[in-house]
């Protein structure tokens, strides 16, 4: 098992993380609040990407203002903690954006589900790309209508749109966001396909989530082909929380199983001591993989945050940040968040 403080051989590698930091909050504001009071989560966060320093990280769950006051005095207590990210990107998400339609067809408009993503206010839950490096022109794909998409899944009752037709002709792919974020290494250009999937539930039997979520992670299978505008010409990585288990739990597994068998790709399977100690017996899938702790059996802990490599790029170590009850950094980890930090480290 590999473990998380294995660094030989980073002179010539760089380590890309993916982390739900579970930083959002109940309205605006707060999180900065948060931050700048020194809350207890917050600082175990900070503390989690210090330890494991990653290069590239995307940060996952946590809100957005138009400022980025939040954001940038979270980087700042990341560089209190000990490593520092030189350049960020951040853009406003799908989670929150009000519209004026009943998009979760709950006969009711103006809650959290009528949003393009659900979110009770502007910015709720939203995506940033820290980075030592420079980040250039991003591609944001969060835009896209999901019932135009020619492969779209859309939802359906009675062979008419779920839950009408003014809400399909309105309603994003996205969630919260798809983007392809380039950076220049010191050792040459890789992109970042960032994204955040809605989870597979808490819908009816349309099942408008599920559908969503499938839709969201075969994005980037179309991504890859071309669909979308250029397909990828050099070494990239899909990156993010995909809210779905290839095994465990409930959702449209071929989606993820799909991605994870895509030969452009490569899973290079991170584990942690941590996921095989707080297993739950009854799944079927390896828990070592595991990268989220939620109540349990149902959902229980699952596998649903991945740094997925371009098959041209040299995976020379991964892991997930969960040490073992009694290890050093357990206690951290479970205040830092629900979801456990994810890494790998390559090589071009």
């Amino acid at each position: 098992m590999l473990c998380v403080f294995a660094v030989a051989g980073r002179a010539e590698s760089f380590r890309v993380a993916s982390f739900h930091a579970d930083l959002a909050r109940k309205g605006p504001g707060l999180l900065l609040r948060d931050i700048l009071k020194g809350d207890e989560q917050v600082e175990a966060v900070a503390e989690v990407i210090a330890r494991v320093r990653p290069d590239l990280l995307l940060l996952l769950d946590v809100d957005f203002d138009l400022e980025e006051r939040a954001l940038s005095a979270l980087t700042a207590r990341v560089a209190a903690a000990g490593h520092r990210f030189e350049h960020v990107f951040t853009r406003r998400p799908n989670s929150g954006r009000a519209t004026d339609l009943d998009l979760d067809g709950d006969g009711r408009r103006g809650g959290a589900g009528d949003a393009q993503g659900f979110g009770r206010f502007a910015g709720e839950g939203g995506m940033a790309v820290l980075s030592r490096w420079p980040i250039g022109e991003v591609t944001d794909l969060s835009g896209l209508i999901w019932g135009a998409l020619p492969w779209a899944m859309y939802p359906e009752v009675d062979k008419r749109p779920f839950p009408s037709p003014e809400a399909k002709a309105v309603q994003r792919l996205s969630s919260v966001g798809h983007w392809v974020v380039p950076v220049e290494t010191p050792g040459g250009q890789v992109t970042l396909a960032a994204f955040h999937a809605t989870p597979p539930v808490f819908d009816g039997p349309e099942d408008r989530n599920g559908k969503r979520n499938h839709d969201e992670i075969m994005l980037w299978r179309h991504w890859m082909d071309g669909a979308l505008g250029p397909a990828p010409d050099g070494r990239f990585i899909i990156l993010g929380d995909a809210n779905l288990d290839p095994v465990d739990g409930e959702g449209l597994k071929q989606a993820i199983m799909g991605l994870l068998g895509d030969v452009r790709l490569q899973d290079p399977k991170p584990t942690s001591a941590g996921a095989i100690a707080e297993a739950n017996p009854e799944h079927k899938g390896d828990p070592a993989l595991d990268t989220v702790n939620w109540p349990g059996p149902d959902p229980g802990n699952l596998r649903v945050d991945y740094v997925l490599p371009s098959a041209d790029l040299r995976v020379r170590a991964a892991g997930v940040f969960w040490p073992a009850p009694g290890e050093d950094g357990h206690a951290l980890a479970r205040e830092a968040s629900r979801h456990r930090l994810v890494w790998v480290d390559l090589e071009f």
